[in-house]
């Protein structure tokens, strides 16, 4: 590809369906020129392009909505939150351009919320009489009686509302329902471990009449992915899980042994699954996605798989395409979301076979 392709090249502004929109945005970062995209110049034109056409599915969806099309409108909506989430994935974030971008995502978040009321709640429960805890729960859009379910434990740094905002298009015709949590709801009291409010969360969703209590799966990212393989490990009702396979609880451990005996060196390597108790692997298949959100190297990543199929247990591992550039890293968020959809679709279903290993 060349350094003046344009995403207008291969979507003709906001033209096609939600899964059309979706297929040109991965392939626009499947092809994305690293040289390129360090040119300012350039970078800023697909931010603009991306943009536009975020703008123009905004459009659609006020005219769609105001017509009495509430199917198109709400399509038209998730386009444009999936393409002002590309531009904004190419922007600075402390730029002019970033925080318009957050707004207009916030705003077609908000639209959708207003009317898809019924399926996208705001929830709040209990937590021991401590703290109330708060989250998003989005039904499935399915005639069945009860659905599958996914608990996103986001991390502690992230915006709960970007990270549904960019869920959700996701989500759309896949028949799971999903509870979107914060990671920093995790940590609401030091004299209890993070996966005693994620229990809450989780009995939450057991009392649903609209949820599968068998298919329950949760999935953390960033610091929320150690959480997420806590919960999975010591609560039985997890079907499936997207997590970090204890690797971080692990790193911690083995970094606190060492700064209290002042052993800073290990004879025989630094594996990080040597010091990951066999009881404390998670007993329910595990997908680890590679980078950022589970903040796991791709080594250790294979290394841990290979311990966990050595005893018996699931371990599947995904490695994200992340682009480095001057602004960090440049992830295909597109294709790494439907991948982690795809994968509880099979461990929920089956939808069709995940390979133990892929690279995005």
């Amino acid at each position: 590809m060349d350094g003046d392709h344009s995403p207008h090249s291969f979507c003709d502004s906001a033209s096609g369906s939600l899964a059309h929109l979706r297929e040109r945005a991965s392939a626009f970062f499947e092809r994305l020129p690293v040289a390129e995209l360090a040119r300012d110049a350039q970078r800023r034109r697909w931010v603009s392009d991306w943009a536009r056409i975020g703008d123009d599915y905004l459009v659609l969806a006020e005219s769609a909505g105001e017509a009495g099309s509430s199917r198109f409108s709400g399509e038209s909506y998730l386009c444009a939150m999936t393409a002002h989430e590309v531009a904004r994935s190419l922007s600075c974030s402390e730029d002019a351009a970033g925080i318009d971008l957050a707004d207009k995502i916030g705003l077609s978040l908000g639209k959708l919320e207003d009317r898809w009321a019924k399926r996208i709640e705001r929830v709040e429960i209990d937590y021991l009489g401590q703290a109330t805890l708060e989250g998003f729960f989005v039904s499935a859009a399915c005639n069945c009686a009860s659905a599958p379910a996914v608990i996103c434990v986001g991390d502690e740094e992230a915006d709960l509302g970007a990270v549904l905002a960019r869920l959700l298009p996701a989500l759309l015709g896949r028949g799971v329902s999903l509870l979107l949590v914060d990671g920093r709801n995790a940590s609401v009291s030091r004299s209890r471990r993070p996966e005693h409010a994620l229990g809450c969360w989780l009995d939450y969703l057991d009392g649903r009449p609209d949820v599968d209590s068998n298919r329950i799966g949760v999935y953390g990212e960033g610091a929320g992915a150690s959480h997420a393989s806590r919960l999975a490990c010591s609560d039985r009702r997890i079907a499936a899980a997207v997590c970090d396979g204890g690797f971080w609880a692990s790193h911690r451990l083995r970094a606190s042994v060492r700064w209290i005996t002042g052993v800073w060196h290990e004879v025989g390597g630094d594996s990080p699954t040597r010091s990951l108790p066999t009881a404390r692997r998670v007993p329910c298949p595990i997908l680890v996605a590679v980078g950022r959100r589970s903040m796991v190297r791709e080594e250790d990543a294979l290394e841990l798989q290979a311990a966990y199929h050595q005893s018996g247990a699931h371990c599947s591992v995904v490695v994200p395409n992340a682009i480095r550039c001057p602004l960090g890293e440049v992830e295909n968020f597109v294709a790494v979301d439907d991948f982690v959809f795809d994968w509880f679709g099979d461990k929920f279903g089956p939808a069709r076979q995940i390979d133990p290993l892929a690279y995005l």
